[in-house]
């Protein structure tokens, strides 16, 4: 018996020990799950199988062979001539910029742009549920949160008109975000007439590898014309947040994000003119989509923040809920702050996950000893996401500062080059400072020591927050 034990004990963490070795990335990762297999007997290695092992990056490349490029998404291409003459005298570093980002997500940046944005869900929710009853052909809706409250059966109720006067409807949620198949969002949409389908269910135990690889991405297209996105999820829950309506050559980028998202899931493939219209000039923004996950898109969003960083020259502001960038990203901001860059962190006061607060307060002295300033905003719980660049670039969208949106989660961003955008976007965040507390490092250092074990401790688990 002891002999069985054994064997059952170590054949399966020297497996584990070997794929994390050979196939994680990250040799802190690596090293951490090494010590989880072999300091929990059995526990360990069933742990690894269920959330180690990255299953997505098999699945996006067979189905990347499949992958279908729109008309109107190839003819959007912005050469270098026309955006340097559209860059504002100052601003010639975003070229280099520009040119770095393309190089990591080969994909365009598109001119003739127009970029709104809301600043409350109060203004968010009725224009995309106003642009849901005005589609005639199709509308895709992507979300991590889909509440059934009164938020949800607003856009349920709209979801379902189109559904019935015949627009093509595709809803998909993803299954940890809005409760698992315990929603009834599900059942309300689909009899109606819409399709709707769940990111990668985990109930069964043999699905349980996803449960650390989400769909986080809010996409609302509607006709292929008109998109939002950015950081709002579907809730009634008191959430500050902002969001982003783009018209313009940019949206059929994001609608092939979607595409692709709903083929993964569902493997039905959308095309033709009710997805994919020809795209005109609509504004004066250049703007990019920028699709990040686990599979062939692995570190794009954590490649531009560092992109962005590095290029920055006057300023930097951060908009994020959740704070805890790893060491390459914290020395950038450390380097951009002490050769004269501003660096402004703003996050909330209290956020709803209590862990990643925790593991945030122990990590907070790494910037703010060499000069970055950050800030915290009272209540209620803002969950906006933005990055500002010099008062010119901004990039928002679905992403946090985290090792879980940089690595594990499906993100979806936006960069956009607009100078009128970036500094109402400054002045929106320079409002939110002037109302919030500026956290520095004597406040830090002067916690009592019990909870400095507390939050210390915490952090040792931010690989997984």
């Amino acid at each position: 018996m002891r002999v069985l034990l054994g064997v059952l004990y170590i054949l399966p963490a020297v497996f584990s020990t070997g794929h994390a070795i050979l196939r994680r990335r990250d040799p802190h990762s690596a090293a951490w799950w090494v010590v989880v297999v072999w300091a929990l007997p059995i526990a360990g290695p069933v742990l690894y199988y269920f959330f180690g092992i990255n299953r997505i990056e098999r699945k996006a490349s067979r189905l990347k062979k499949r992958r279908i490029t729109s008309k109107s998404a190839a003819k959007i291409q912005l050469d270098d001539e026309k955006f340097a003459a559209s860059l504002p005298e100052g601003f010639e570093h975003l070229l280099s910029l520009s040119h770095l980002v393309e190089r990591v997500v080969k994909n365009p940046l598109t001119f003739g742009n127009k970029v709104d944005f809301f600043d409350h869900r109060d203004k968010a929710y009725p224009a995309m549920v106003q642009a849901i009853n005005e589609a005639k052909n199709s509308v895709c809706l992507s979300t991590y949160i889909f509440n059934h409250d009164s938020s949800g059966r607003m856009f349920i109720d709209a979801l379902s008109r189109a559904a019935l006067r015949k627009v093509q409807v595709r809803v998909l949620i993803d299954d940890v975000g809005s409760g698992f198949f315990w929603s009834s969002v599900y059942k309300d949409l689909k009899k109606n007439g819409a399709r709707v389908a769940y990111f990668m269910p985990t109930l069964l135990p043999w699905r349980m590898a996803y449960f650390n690889l989400r769909n986080h991405r809010k996409i609302l297209t509607i006709d292929g014309k008109i998109a939002f996105t950015g950081s709002m999820n579907i809730t009634s829950d008191p959430i500050q947040d902002i969001h982003f309506r783009l018209e313009g050559p940019v949206v059929a980028r994001v609608q092939e994000t979607f595409r692709l998202d709903w083929a993964f899931t569902t493997g039905e493939f959308i095309d033709g003119e009710n997805w994919f219209p020809k795209l005109s000039e609509s504004g004066d923004a250049e703007a990019r989509a920028v699709s990040s996950g686990p599979d062939e898109d692995l570190d794009h969003c954590r490649w531009i923040l560092l992109s962005a960083i590095t290029n920055a020259r006057k300023s930097i502001k951060i908009m994020t809920p959740y704070f805890l960038p790893d060491t390459t990203l914290i020395n950038a901001l450390n380097l951009a702050a002490m050769s004269g860059v501003r660096v402004d962190i703003i996050m909330p006061e209290k956020n709803d996950l209590m862990l990643v607060r925790w593991a945030t307060q122990s990590m907070l002295w790494q910037v703010l000893e060499r000069g970055c300033r950050v800030w915290s905003t009272p209540a209620p719980f803002d969950h906006s996401k933005l990055l500002i660049i010099d008062e010119a670039w901004v990039l928002f969208g679905s992403s946090n500062w985290d090792r879980r949106s940089l690595r594990l989660n499906f993100e979806l961003d936006v960069e956009c080059y607009d100078l009128p955008l970036a500094r109402n976007l400054s002045a929106l965040v320079d409002r939110k400072i002037s109302q919030a507390r500026e956290i520095t490092k004597s406040k830090v250092d002067s916690r009592p020591m019990p909870v400095r074990l507390r939050d210390g401790a915490a952090r040792l688990f931010s690989p997984l927050l």
